[in-house]
């Protein structure tokens, strides 16, 4: 795999609503980490019908390179290419022969 692309992973800040309950803040309250260096690429695609509304929903599948952690949490998006995707699910840190992270994996999901 090329490892060649760069990407940004943003964590949201912290606000509230009018009543008081916390939320996510994705503008200018987010952290933006940019980080070089990772390969991201497709990883299928459905169609879903919602609604009477069709919505297509594109995966994508972020790898790191062999012995490189990265700061990446399930609760945080990233941005590549003018496109913002969310983290699904946990990130996987696979484990290396005699401790540390051989390398990290991640499911994305476009968001609309």
């Amino acid at each position: 795999m090329l490892y060649l692309q760069d990407i940004v992973i943003v964590r949201a800040g912290a606000s509230e609503d009018e009543y008081g309950n916390g939320r996510p803040d994705w503008g200018d309250g987010a952290t933006r980490i940019p980080v070089s260096g990772v390969n991201v690429q497709p990883a299928g695609g459905s169609t879903e019908d919602t609604d009477d509304k069709q919505v297509t929903v594109t995966g994508w599948r972020l790898y790191t390179p062999r012995g490189v952690d990265l700061d990446l949490r399930e609760t945080d998006r990233v941005e590549a290419w003018g496109t913002t995707m969310q983290v699904i699910g946990k990130v996987a840190r696979w484990p290396a022969p005699g401790g540390g992270v051989h390398h990290v994996e991640a499911d994305l999901r476009e968001v609309a």
